[in-house]
């Protein structure tokens, strides 16, 4: 008989590490079932260790499990975006916020695998100097402007949304409350930029002036546990405070494991070894119960705080009305379709990940966000070196019986069959991209041209210099179009990506390893600054 072995690795993907031990049963296995999670990051350590070799998940057992690392908002992105084979089977997010966001995608929500409390987190100084060492502040008080306030992306952070529902529901939960919400987020943004981890920073060296942070109590103890003389604390409002759940969430509409092997990976998760390592980690079980250490040493309180419920369909109001404070982004995307976008990467070639990544982005940008789509390469259309796929419209907008969102994921879906021979005409394509995204301005939105490209310029056309000096030429201060480039694989040119981005206030992105993809091309479509 032959000896079973397991392989067991960590690669980089998309939105976040993944490592897995997959069971190899020699000759006694037909086939070896591999159950998916997908974990949100901090979490990630904790199934690893519960996983790994876990009754029913051994080479024996002929299973085995792969733990992606994800943030939950990339996870509900690749729900609505991806085929059943690539989904996870099992998701554990840090709250139950982000199914309420999966749309449509059959999800069984069950029990938690860990809890932390949202609290605020600041410098013992700060507690000080506020008057907080003895008396608790409502969240009313906390946020009120006095001090501070580093908000977390809104779009990515249960802990940010959490804590500004909880404002909102200790103040009455009607018009003045929305208001109060609404000028908290508005204070913040007027204020100083300084990042939440840049707060936490200041918060650690004991600044008296270090802003409140919406976090989890977990990672206060963290911090704490990872620092020497670290002076951040978890401030707990006197209302409660909401908490992050990690619930356990079968995607029913994954496939490629048998359900024995997802049973199995369910028990592990919930099991008596799965809360030690939870409590070890710091954070709290099901009940309540506090992580070892808990104290003034890793800055939390041992007793749990009064829970305070979040309604999700409150919270996606509070979202909804939060969204509509930013200005919409209009966003002419433009794809290369050389046939270097053959080259393999991941599962598939850089064509079909680049289709997948945008799919994957297209689903979770809001219905006020304005996209077109073109593709180029050289020659593609005569001389002319791009095409326009779909003009630019409002996401939203009705377009031949359904929405612009529609129109461009089916187009999305024919970039793969549209590879084409010849190089990359990428200065002329700029060029023109710029112009139409000039010529379509909207005043009230935030405007850009976005290009995904993995090679370098080689058609007959305009040189780098001379793209540089026109679009320096024609820039208008009335109509400003930024250039947003995002270098896919190693022989993609950053460097004059990089030019061509400086010369009109962009940004230029490097997926060097083309896994990347989905993660830059997001954020990418997210770029303000």
């Amino acid at each position: 008989m032959l000896t079973a072995l397991t392989v067991a690795a960590v690669v980089l993907v998309a939105g976040g590490i993944t490592w897995w031990a997959v069971g190899s049963g020699g000759g006694d296995c037909e086939r070896t079932d591999v159950v998916r999670v997908a974990v949100a990051p901090e979490l990630a350590p904790v199934a690893e260790e519960v996983l790994g070799g876990a009754q029913g998940l051994r080479a024996e057992d002929c299973a085995g499990v792969e733990v992606s690392a994800q943030e939950p908002l990339q996870t509900v992105g690749d729900l609505g975006a991806l085929e059943a084979g690539d989904l996870p089977h099992l998701w554990v997010p840090d709250s139950s916020l982000w199914p309420a966001r999966a749309g449509d995608v059959p999800l069984e929500v069950g029990e938690s695998v860990a809890t932390s409390p949202v609290v605020l987190a600041t410098s013992r100084a700060a507690v000080d100097a506020l008057g907080w060492t003895d008396r608790a502040p409502g969240w009313g008080e906390a946020l009120a402007g006095r001090q501070a306030l580093a908000v977390p992306d809104l779009a990515t952070s249960a802990e940010a949304l959490a804590a500004l529902n909880a404002v909102r529901t200790a103040l009455g939960a009607d018009e003045d409350a929305d208001n109060a919400v609404v000028q908290a987020v508005l204070a913040a943004e007027r204020g100083p930029s300084i990042s939440p981890s840049e707060a936490l920073a200041a918060g650690s060296g004991d600044a008296a002036d270090a802003p409140l942070v919406p976090v989890s109590e977990q990672e206060v103890y963290a911090i704490n546990r990872g620092a020497e003389d670290s002076a951040l604390v978890a401030v707990y409002p006197g209302e409660g405070s909401p908490s992050l759940d990690y619930p356990l969430v079968r995607v029913g509409s994954a496939s490629g494991a048998d359900s024995a092997a997802v049973n199995a990976a369910v028990r592990a998760l919930t099991s008596d070894a799965a809360r030690t390592a939870v409590l070890a980690a710091g954070f709290r079980d099901a009940d309540g119960a506090a992580p070892p250490e808990a104290g003034e040493a890793t800055g939390i309180q041992e007793a749990a705080p009064e829970a305070l419920l979040l309604d999700p369909a409150q919270v996606q109001a509070l979202l909804a009305q939060l969204s509509e404070l930013a200005d919409p982004s209009r966003i002419l995307t433009v794809f290369d379709v050389s046939t270097s976008m053959e080259a393999p990467a991941g599962s598939g070639t850089r064509a079909t990940l680049a289709r997948d990544a945008a799919k994957s982005a297209l689903s979770l940008v809001p219905g006020n966000f304005s996209l077109g789509l073109w593709v180029f390469a050289n020659e593609l259309e005569g001389e002319q070196d791009w095409t326009e796929l779909v003009p630019t419209r409002q996401l939203d907008a009705e377009v031949d019986g359904g929405t612009q969102r529609d129109v461009l994921d089916e187009q999305l879906d024919t970039i793969p069959d549209r590879l084409t021979p010849g190089g990359t005409g990428l200065y002329d394509t700029t060029l023109a991209a710029v112009r139409a995204a000039r010529a379509n301005f909207d005043p009230t939105a935030v405007n850009s041209v976005l290009m995904v490209t993995d090679g370098t310029n080689d058609d007959e056309g305009l040189e780098l210099a001379a793209l540089l000096s026109t679009l320096r030429d024609e820039a208008d201060d009335e109509r400003p179009v930024k250039v947003i480039g995002v270098a896919l694989g190693p022989d993609a040119d950053l460097a004059a990506l990089e030019e061509i981005a400086a010369t009109t206030e962009g940004a230029a992105y490097s997926a060097v390893d083309p896994t990347d993809l989905q993660t830059v091309l997001f954020d990418a479509l997210r770029q303000r600054g």
